[in-house]
């Protein structure tokens, strides 16, 4: 899924060192997407996501199954006997949150840790974990008509999390579901 949503965040970086051009380009995608979905959300049938990026593709979460998005910690400890995509226990605001790479889980590779690597902290008090991901975009909203219950393929072989996607114009993002995912018995079996 490189096709539309990578263009745009390659058209985004390229303006970069261009500030103002930067912001108008922001301003005019906000007003088309404000536009399209003001319906919606009068209605009160907004879907609200995070957006992020695993190797090339662009997924999105829902926001209810997210705590926070953190950058990846400065000191992250191995556990021993544990899975590679187990990156280790890192201390957040005291308390141990075990920092999962999700790529790697996936059987994706591992994620390279880089300045816009990021945590997305799962919100589950039974299952607390950290899933590490190559960047985050923030939130995307969303109106109930663009949700399509069929996911797309994905590059990444995560089609037994996916829970649909959202179509706007030519993009296609597909729903990763957190709660299928830290349910699985793959993801619950991290040990070697």
């Amino acid at each position: 899924m490189t096709g539309a949503t990578g263009a745009t965040d390659a058209n985004l970086r390229s303006l970069r060192d261009r500030p103002f051009e930067l912001l108008k380009e922001l301003e005019r995608r906000s007003r088309g997407s404000a536009a399209s979905g003001a319906q919606d959300a009068a209605d009160g049938r907004e879907w609200v996501g995070i957006a992020f990026r695993m190797g090339g593709e662009t997924f999105l979460v829902a926001r209810e199954e997210t705590r926070e998005v953190l950058g990846y910690p400065a000191a992250v400890t191995r556990i021993p006997g544990a899975k590679s995509w187990v990156k280790g226990l890192a201390n957040v605001r005291g308390q141990l949150l075990p920092m999962i790479d999700l790529r790697q889980f996936l059987g994706s590779g591992a994620a390279a840790v880089g300045r816009n690597t990021r945590v997305l902290v799962i919100s589950s008090r039974e299952i607390p974990a950290g899933l590490v991901v190559d960047e985050v975009f923030g939130f995307r909203r969303f109106g109930e008509a663009e949700f399509d219950a069929d996911a797309p393929p994905t590059v990444i072989r995560c089609d037994s999390y996916l829970a649909g996607a959202f179509r706007r114009g030519g993009e296609v993002w597909p729903v990763l579901s957190l709660k299928s995912l830290v349910e699985s018995q793959s993801f619950l079996q991290a040990a070697s």
